[in-house]
């Protein structure tokens, strides 16, 4: 029981306090350079999703959300930024991987690994909830089915 509750408290993290952004540039699709922070809408929720398109899970995660993305944001105004983690091997294959899925939210590149690092991410799917403030207030560094349902639990804890 011990070590389940331990685990449990390794994957999901409840922020006693909440925690700025840091202040690290990631690249766009399109190769500009921009600030992590530029991609949250102030007073509004956002999702910061860090994935690799070799990841099944974190694959399945950004589908998931994608298929209640235009709900979300309709309802609860959330962004969706996911961060991919691919190296600079497979990062040209990003964007159409993204395409490919239908992805309708933002997708971003961390190739040199100093968003990763300074968050704090060792494994992916990694994602982040940022509160109006964009504060991080929750996070999770695992994806099962139904696992959406949590977040989406969270966001609306933020109205």
């Amino acid at each position: 029981m011990k070590l389940l509750l331990y685990s449990a408290l390794l994957t999901v993290g409840f922020l006693a306090e909440a925690q700025p952004l840091p202040q690290i540039e990631v690249q766009t699709l399109g190769g500009t350079r921009v600030p992590i922070a530029s991609l949250h809408q102030t007073g509004k929720p956002t999702i910061v999703s860090f994935w690799a398109t070799w990841c099944k899970p974190c694959i399945n995660e950004l589908n998931s959300l994608a298929e209640r993305y235009e709900e979300l944001q309709e309802e609860l105004g959330v962004t969706l930024v996911a961060v991919s983690i691919d190296d600079s091997r497979t990062s040209p294959k990003v964007g159409p991987f993204a395409a490919g899925q239908g992805w309708d939210y933002t997708v971003v590149l961390d190739s040199n690994s100093d968003l990763r690092r300074a968050m704090g991410v060792n494994n992916v799917p990694h994602t982040f909830l940022l509160n109006g403030a964009g504060e991080i207030v929750w996070q999770v560094n695992k994806y099962v089915p139904g696992e959406e349902e949590v977040l989406i639990a969270e966001i609306r804890k933020l109205k």
